[in-house]
């Protein structure tokens, strides 16, 4: 089981994870359905947004928010179908706090083939926590490879209505 604490102690003292395994721990933790323990990789207060999220989401700005955000009901959780990372390419900036990550969520679907969604995350990580966060992820390739395609639409009708 992966811990997924941002910092872990070690002979010398504490030690804050990097901003490359803060991201590591996120996304795998969100490929295998460990959602419980996600909420402890953010700050208390955070900016994090999904700027092409559809229907539009609220930005999550506190710790208490993302553990809403992650809360998912056993029922649903067991009917996400599986997911992995693939082609992960984290880029390290000027600034050591911030990292950009592409990579994909790769879905199996019910008849065994495969859907890649892509992302591309940008993380500010301070202390080994996430303190702000844009992530960009495709929202029709999503929902299409957990088979929610039909409420997408029906959300978008909402809007246009």
């Amino acid at each position: 089981m992966v811990n997924y604490l941002p910092a872990f102690i070690t002979w010398g003292g504490l030690v804050s994870l990097s901003p490359r395994e803060v991201f590591h721990r996120l996304v795998h933790g969100v490929a295998d359905g460990r959602f419980d323990g996600l909420p402890g990789l953010y700050g208390e207060v955070t900016d994090v947004r999904h700027p092409m999220a559809t229907p539009e989401s609220e930005p999550l700005t506190s710790r208490r928010a993302l553990q809403e955000h992650f809360t998912v009901p056993p029922e649903v959780r067991e009917s996400l179908p599986k997911r992995r990372v693939v082609d992960v390419v984290v880029h390290e900036t000027a600034d050591p706090e911030v990292i950009v990550a592409e990579f994909a969520y790769e879905f199996t679907l019910p008849d065994d083939s495969t859907a890649k969604v892509p992302c591309v995350f940008v993380m500010r990580v301070r202390d080994g926590e996430i303190i702000e966060s844009r992530d960009y992820v495709d929202p029709i390739r999503t929902y299409t490879a957990r088979g929610d395609l039909d409420r997408l639409i029906a959300s978008l009708r909402k809007d246009v209505s």
